[in-house]
């Protein structure tokens, strides 16, 4: 058998080949790794460890998991257990909490790719607010896309709030200029900021986001109450990658994991918080408006076990 680092590194090539969400389990993983388990054959504890790598657990945690299965710590009876107490141990390292300032507009700041669901996460926001009864405010900070904008103005008619947008091209700290005046203006409560996604120009993203944070400060006289980082479940290990890349240009306070109903990538959230201890704040769980809940570390568990 090969050393296990190097297994790993096989099978996440593999899992980064084939980036097509895995629909088999449906959520169901702790589950199937006591059903692989209790076969008792073997290749019991080399199937774990691949299906384990394959659906995001990442290296460290599962290498530990192992382990414990060789040193007869882990039985039948107790491996879906330990797996929840080891999951548990690994969130609960995180604080899920949304923070608001005391002052309004309390701000979000939006990031990530193209592609991962940010504008739609945007509207889910907007729309769980609205329903608590607070004023709701968009910007549409991505003037790169004509077509980010666009559909950011046209969540913003159907959940009856203001957006503030200009025209595409436009300077995306001038438009969250006017966005802060008008909020203000206003008395908003929650200001939701979108921001460009194209990384592949990472100099001038990090321009714009530095820029609008300044623009952010100086007006309101603090950074804003959360930067979270939208990311694709079903990108897996990618998503590390994403991380990396926008911790280096602003100060991730918290995560927004989508597309996470029926994937089998739950699991990347174990590795987020393990290499970069930065908290899961939202899941999206559906396709319809209503789908987001803020992270929930026992019903997360429960909705990986099955």
């Amino acid at each position: 058998m090969k050393p296990y680092w190097d297994r790993a590194k096989e099978t996440l090539k593999k899992k980064q080949k084939n980036m097509q969400p895995k629909r088999r389990y449906k959520m169901k993983l702790l589950k199937t790794i006591k059903k692989i388990f209790e076969k008792n054959d073997s290749n019991s504890i080399e199937n774990i460890e691949e299906f384990m790598l394959e659906n995001n657990f990442g290296a460290e945690f599962t290498g530990n998991f192992i382990e414990k299965i060789k040193e007869e710590r882990v039985t039948g009876k107790n491996i879906e257990e330990t797996l929840k107490k080891n999951i548990k141990n690994i969130l609960n390292n995180t604080d899920p909490k949304v923070h608001f300032s005391n002052n309004i507009p309390a701000i979000f700041l939006f990031v990530g790719t193209n592609g991962t669901g940010k504008t739609t996460s945007i509207a889910k926001l907007a729309h769980l607010y609205k329903n608590q009864g607070k004023k709701v405010m968009l910007i549409a900070g991505d003037t790169f896309r004509a077509a980010a904008a666009k559909q950011l103005e046209i969540w913003a008619n159907k959940l009856n709030i203001p957006v503030v947008m200009q025209k595409e091209g436009s300077d995306p700290g001038a438009v969250v200029f006017d966005g802060l005046n008008s909020a203000v203006s206003k008395n908003i409560d929650i200001l939701l900021i979108d921001s460009a996604g194209r990384v592949e120009t990472k100099k001038n993203l990090l321009k714009e986001l530095q820029k609008i944070e300044r623009v952010i400060e100086k007006k309101i006289g603090r950074k804003p109450d959360e930067t979270l980082l939208v990311l694709d479940a079903y990108t897996g290990q990618n998503g590390i990658a994403q991380i990396k890349i926008f911790s280096s240009m602003v100060n991730i306070s918290g995560i927004i994991l989508t597309k996470i109903d029926g994937s089998s990538s739950g699991g990347i959230i174990i590795p987020i918080i393990q290499k970069y201890g930065i908290p899961v704040k939202f899941i999206c769980t559906g396709e319809n408006i209503e789908d987001i809940e803020q992270f929930n570390t026992e019903a997360f568990i429960e909705m990986l076990s099955g």
